[in-house]
């Protein structure tokens, strides 16, 4: 029975009308599905690491997902696990999707997130191995997603949300949010080529203001507006001062982590405005099993590590600096909610000696981490939701319940599961086992 989890074809019909009551109704006298083992994509963008198992994660894991081996000359930047169009799962032992699959059994998402989503993953499951920084980028609100859809669908593809959770699987680095008033204080002080390049006035406004002044904002937006707005040349002549500055003062002084990163920024991205635009942002350093939750309109932009993160199914994201790519400044600067202040950082609760759960506010998503010791087992209790199982460390072994069925299954490095609703997992080992769920939000489910 085991081969069922591996390569069990869907039930249910091939009728993929729009109405998922009509599908609900038509499979829910069936019998429920087994997990299905997914075969998953790949992106390999510029930003991320060269092909080699043994340096990257993405590569790894894709080659141990897919059963080929990764090519060491092109960058692996992110594996895909879910249902977007643009990096699509499939179901092993069927021609299908993930999303054709279960459009084909809506039961498998259950009553709650049907209803709320349609037939559709609410969420999408990712791991990134990033090589040099990313954009400095923000996503949309769903207002704001649906607006862009439908100006730019080229450029926006999705009219949904996209908020987001990193969670470092080694030291992972990241610019996250504006900093806060003192800190922006400073900087204006410190950083002359800022003050060229945005003018003295609004620097000057700034050193007077204090925390509960109404203009804190405003003037904040106009700085960040105009220098993200400043011209190639301009740009350029201003990067390339401040690289020399610190050259020289690094002769004298010790730079800060700040003007270190800059400057390895510049290394990466040279004249570019991102570069300079780096001292407003909080710089932040995960440790393994930390994560940061990144909401709508809130700039931000990985810049080294491997993480896993999860995000609502959408792909929109509205670009200014540190990329080649498509950069919309106006909409990016008009968009942000310039809140100040350092991140939350979050370390997860533990649900059992051996997992821990990471839960953001927004309703799409949590992540579970499961950390298993040689010769241990845990419970993944039946929930009222869908998840993804993603192995990324060891082998063990799958002990599968539902109403109707029970199976084992091993699995190992590389393996990744869709899990139906309502489905207990239990999981042992012979050996230390590394799992991560990522489901829907227990709080949305009402499971807490």
């Amino acid at each position: 029975m085991a081969t069922e989890l591996i390569n069990g074809n869907g039930n249910g019909n091939n009728n993929n009308g729009n109405n998922h009551h009509q599908l609900r109704r038509h499979v829910e006298e069936q019998e429920q599905p087994l997990p299905k083992r997914l075969r998953c994509s790949v992106q390999n963008y510029d930003w991320g690491k060269p092909g080699i198992r043994e340096e990257c994660q993405v590569a790894r894991l894709c080659a141990l997902n897919s059963g080929s081996e990764a090519d060491s000359q092109r960058p692996y930047a992110e594996l895909w696990m879910g249902t977007h169009d643009s990096g699509p799962s499939f179901v092993v032992g069927t021609k299908l999707s993930l999303k054709e699959w279960i459009a084909l059994n809506p039961n498998v998402l259950g009553d709650k997130v049907l209803d709320r989503w349609g037939s559709n993953l609410p969420f999408l499951f990712k791991v990134l191995s990033v090589a040099k920084a990313l954009s400095i980028q923000a996503h949309p609100d769903k207002e704001l997603a649906k607006i862009l859809h439908k100006l730019q669908p080229n450029e926006y593809k999705d009219d949904n949300h996209k908020p987001e959770m990193a969670l470092a699987i080694t030291e992972f680095e990241a610019l996250c949010g504006f900093i806060s008033l003192e800190e922006f204080k400073d900087v204006l002080r410190n950083v002359p080529e800022i003050v060229e390049l945005v003018g003295n006035e609004d620097a000057n406004k700034v050193s007077h203001m204090s925390e509960q002044n109404d203009e804190v904002k405003p003037v904040l937006k106009s700085i960040f507006t105009q220098l993200m707005s400043a011209s190639k040349e301009m740009t350029t002549k201003v990067v390339s001062q401040l690289k020399s500055r610190l050259h020289t003062e690094s002769q004298v002084r010790k730079l800060t982590d700040k003007e270190q990163l800059v400057l390895r920024l510049e290394s990466q991205y040279s004249s570019d405005i991102g570069v300079v635009s780096a001292f407003f942002f909080n710089y932040v350093r995960l440790k393994p099993g930390e994560a940061l939750y990144l909401g709508a309109n809130e700039p931000h932009a990985y810049l080294w590590g491997e993480c896993l993160e999860c995000m609502a199914t959408s792909d929109n994201v509205v670009r200014a600096g540190l990329t080649p790519k498509h950069r919309d400044i106006r909409t990016l600067c008009s968009m942000l909610t310039y809140k100040q202040g350092y991140p939350e950082i979050l370390k997860g609760f533990p649900l059992t000696p051996y997992i821990t759960r990471y839960l953001p506010p927004f309703d799409e998503f949590e992540v579970d981490r499961c950390v298993l010791p040689k010769g241990a087992s845990t419970v993944f209790p039946a929930i009222p939701g869908p998840s993804i199982f993603l192995v990324t460390v060891g082998e063990g072994t799958l002990h599968i319940g539902t109403s109707n069925k029970s199976v084992s299954d091993v699995v190992s490095e590389g393996t990744v599961l869709f899990a139906p609703a309502n489905t207990e997992i239990r999981v042992s080992t012979a050996s230390v086992l590394h799992l991560y769920r990522c489901g829907v939000n227990s709080r949305f489910l009402q499971i807490l």
